[in-house]
């Protein structure tokens, strides 16, 4: 059996008391943590992937734990309603503070696959424990062995596939999610369960199949990029957690998944702005062209495919919560495995359904810098020494930004 240690601390409680929701927040201090399942090898390029994953501890246990809404009052980690706000999903209340909103996205059809490596046992209790904390609907959900046997247990990875079926479903409560097991992380494997992923998807009519795993760029890349291609299946990939290139993000049939910071007021929790997430994935690939759809961003990326397409919140700091109850619980997550599966469930959540990846991003693309489409994600900085910049319209920090709404996507 594989067994990797995941480093995480659960995070316990001081009281079980109740405090008012309008009560100021409490800035905490703490350490991001990277599990042993996030840290490439050099024997790895090439050959296995890695998860996407920054967990943030905080230094003291969290207080005041709730059976309904954030798992701790009083803290501005996000919530599936406070980035439903932020992201135009349900109807805006200033602030989007995580606190006090109730609202949850509604809808979502078809089908969200997720393809991890290894098996997350405790998968479908957690996203039920998960979907009642929030007041989601309960998940239509399926895990599928892609060798058709169960594969091993590997706990970075368990909880990676816990975040990702936990924020796809958070997204698009509607759509069935199915987790599609890959017996390992080797690209031999991984490809096997995408095969599996999509073809299960288009069976189902159309939708989406997430991909939060990823490896330093590699010559053979472009092989395997033929796997991310299915009629009716838009595929998604993270872009990585650190400043250049990943793939799959960097594959031209992947919508690839950048990372932003959510700013709040430290004493409020009310939501301030988004800014590029300095160590998420970005810039212009070593080996993949540039696809048709970057056509108009030519002068920014050259011959080659640029990353990312479109953002979400990543920083550790300004996390998401996810619960696996092998990994202590709640805990408070960031990563561009939170923007593969979140996204993914924002274009399930859209409905659109194109009939393909290059579909997808020729609509997104079509639609840069218009203010109903996107979040423009406009100051502040990422990639390698910190030299890209963000600004109007596509940069590499954030691509063509962040959700907004329905338009565009």
């Amino acid at each position: 059996m594989k067994v990797t240690s995941l480093v995480i601390v659960a995070i316990t409680t001081f009281a079980l008391v109740a405090i008012p929701a309008s009560a100021q927040v409490g800035p905490i201090r703490g350490k991001v943590l990277i599990p042993d399942s996030s840290i490439e090898k050099p024997t790895d390029i090439g050959r296995s992937a890695h998860t996407n994953i920054r967990v943030f501890l905080p230094n003291t246990p969290l207080r005041y734990q709730q059976v309904a809404g954030p798992p701790y009052l009083g803290y501005a980690y996000e919530t599936p309603q406070s980035l439903a706000c932020v992201y135009g999903l349900v109807t805006a209340v200033a602030g989007c503070n995580p606190n006090t909103l109730t609202a949850v996205p509604t809808g979502g059809a078809r089908m969200i696959a997720i393809v991890d490596a290894y098996d997350a046992p405790n998968a479908a209790s957690d996203l039920a424990k998960f979907s009642t904390q929030f007041g989601l609907p309960a998940a239509s959900f399926q895990v599928v062995y892609a060798s058709g046997r169960q594969p091993a247990h590997d706990l970075g990875w368990e909880f990676e596939e816990s975040l990702d079926v936990q924020w796809a479903h958070a997204m698009a409560p509607g759509a069935r999610i199915v987790l599609v097991e890959a017996a390992s992380s080797s690209f031999t494997d991984l490809m096997a369960a995408e095969d599996v992923a999509s073809s299960i998807v288009a069976a189902a009519g159309g939708g989406e199949v997430s991909n939060s795993w990823g490896a330093t760029e590699f010559s053979g890349e472009t092989a395997y990029d033929s796997h991310f291609v299915k009629p009716g299946v838009v595929f998604l990939a993270s872009a990585g957690d650190n400043p250049g290139t990943s793939w799959p993000g960097t594959s031209p049939n992947v919508v690839s998944a950048g990372g932003t910071t959510v700013r709040r007021n430290p004493s409020t929790g009310a939501f301030i702005a988004e800014v590029p997430w300095d160590s998420a994935g970005g810039g212009v690939s070593l080996v993949e062209l540039r696809p048709s759809y970057q056509t108009a961003i030519s002068s920014a990326v050259g011959k080659y495919r640029g990353i990312p397409d479109l953002s979400f919140d990543s920083n550790p700091v300004t996390g998401v919560w996810v619960y696996d109850s092998n990994a202590g619980g709640w805990n408070v997550v960031g990563g561009t495995s939170v923007a593969s599966p979140a996204l993914a469930g924002i274009l399930n959540w859209v409905g659109s359904f194109y009939t393909s990846t290059n579909a997808e991003l020729t609509a997104m693309y079509g639609k840069i810098g218009v203010s109903t489409a996107f979040n423009d994600v406009t100051s502040g900085y990422c990639g390698p020494y910190g030299g890209y910049t963000a600004g109007t319209g596509w940069d590499l920090c954030t691509g063509v930004g962040s959700n907004k709404g329905k338009i565009g996507k």
